[in-house]
């Protein structure tokens, strides 16, 4: 195998005990916040050349989010390597019980295109937080951050802990053959299922980053101007190539007609009469991506937008009504600047088409009422969820970031990340004295050790009270 090797070179630094100190960990993480600093410029010109991302999205998502987790973990990484006490029975009260917070070993992060340093380099700081070694996978699509992170990276992290390999399809089927202590995805859901089952084979744990098609309902009672730009900046973010951007809309036929020309007073706000024009408006990353998605404006009728101009891999911030579910564009997810608008006739229509399909990765909905957002988080199951928003939720590290069913295993962001990559080994140092104490669970056994047995290690409903 082409990667065994470096694998077992990294295997061996995680052996020698070389990236346990805090102090490691700490100049380690500081060597990325150098790295986003210094090469802030190289970052930005590369989103740029790889899919046309305007340097203010690039900004705010590959480096300043990935500054804000950064330093919330160095912020607190002392307290969260800490050993967690827990609580003992009568028989170990002078015993220590608690949870050690240990590296995995070594783990391999895969990363998308969409946000190429964004998706590899969060992880990567929870990673090296937690103490492991890394391989790290960038997209091999996304030409130019691909070879930024390949050539930079390894200027600043200790190259006998962390690697950064570059490869195809058939080079990460081969890379995924070795036994590595953790894997972490961020992709589709048909390779999410392949990075799975060559995990299994070594019995590796794994976080999956999927996605899917996030529902974003709008109640009849709402602010349609607010809606429209909430939902316009989410769906057109990065050229909707964004994994919890709101793929489709479901309100009353009352609602599109409100909504059809606030939409196109927010989209000519945004990015002007010509979107194509805008500095502010990305392009779709390949031409693969291009055609199949130019492909689904063929679904209702297209109320919005609709140019294309393939050389340029441009699609305009489109929005389609009337769209049915048998259509194509709700088929898969769009992963593109594409809004159907599903008519349904109330909130339970509208929760009972969501809950009929896969679990999404994100759920929007829109109301004045907090009763009604209410009733959406209640009745419904998804990854994360944002009320009278769309993507803020993704901007918090207090939260968890993850998908559930089709759209993911698993959460990260902030501690979640630590936690993530992290072991959390139970642990019991007792007293070697005091050996009178264990007599109870020795053998010969009695009803009164029993007795006594059960008087020491019973755990008691709360609140309870028993009768003599």
């Amino acid at each position: 195998n082409p990667y065994a090797g470096l694998v077992s070179h990294l295997r061996a630094a995680w052996l020698s005990g070389k990236t346990r100190p805090m102090e490691y960990r700490v100049a380690q993480l500081e060597a990325l916040g150098r790295f986003l600093d210094e090469k802030k410029q190289d970052i930005l010109e590369a989103t740029a050349s790889d899919m046309g991302k305007p340097s203010f999205e690039a900004y705010f998502t590959e480096i300043l989010l990935c500054k804000n987790e950064l330093n919330n973990t160095l912020n607190n990484l002392s307290h969260w390597m800490k050993d967690e006490h827990v609580d003992k029975n009568l028989v170990t009260q002078l015993d220590s019980a608690f949870i050690r917070k240990d590296p995995y070993g070594v783990v391999l992060i895969i990363a998308p295109w969409n946000y190429p340093i964004h998706l590899f380099l969060v992880p990567l700081i929870g990673a090296i937080a937690a103490g492991n070694c890394v391989v790290v996978k960038p997209s091999e699509t996304t030409k130019n951050s691909e070879r930024l992170i390949a050539e930079m990276l390894t200027c600043y992290l200790d190259n006998d802990c962390f690697a950064v390999v570059t490869a195809g399809v058939q080079e990460t089927t081969r890379l995924l053959e070795n036994k590595f202590d953790y894997i972490f995805f961020t992709g589709t859901t048909s390779v999410g299922r392949i990075v799975m089952t060559a995990a299994a084979k070594h019995l590796t744990p794994v976080t999956l980053e999927l996605g899917g098609k996030n529902p974003c309902y709008v109640s009849d009672t709402c602010d349609v101007q607010n809606v429209a730009r909430r939902v316009a900046w989410g769906r057109f973010f990065n050229a909707g190539q964004t994994c919890i951007a709101p793929d489709y809309v479901l309100c009353s036929v009352e609602m599109q007609e409100k909504l059809m020309p606030a939409l196109r007073e927010a989209i000519t706000e945004f990015f002007g009469s010509n979107p194509q024009e805008s500095p502010d408006f990305g392009r779709i990353m390949g031409d693969k991506q291009f055609r199949r998605i130019r492909a689904l404006l063929c679904s209702g009728r297209v109320a919005i937008g609709g140019q294309t101009d393939e050389k340029e891999r441009y699609i305009a911030p489109t929005v389609l009504a009337d769209v049915l579910p048998s259509d194509p564009a709700m088929q898969e997810e769009i992963f593109g600047p594409i809004l159907p608008i599903v008519v349904v006739a109330n909130m339970d229509e509208a929760i009972d088409f969501i809950n009929a399909r896969p679990r999404p990765l994100a759920i929007y909905a829109f109301s004045c009422d907090s009763k009604g957002v209410n009733q959406v988080l209640e009745r419904t199951s998804s990854g994360g969820f944002c009320g009278n928003d769309t993507l803020m939720h993704v901007t918090l590290t207090s939260l968890p970031f993850g998908g559930i069913g089709n759209s993911g295993l698993g959460k990260y962001h902030g501690k979640f990340t630590f936690d993530t990559f992290t072991h959390h080994r139970g642990c019991l140092h007792r007293n070697m004295g005091l050996e009178a104490l264990n007599a109870l669970r020795y053998p010969p056994y009695s009803q009164q050790k029993l007795g006594l047995l059960t008087a020491t290690f019973e755990i008691k409903r709360k609140g309870m009270c028993t009768l003599l």
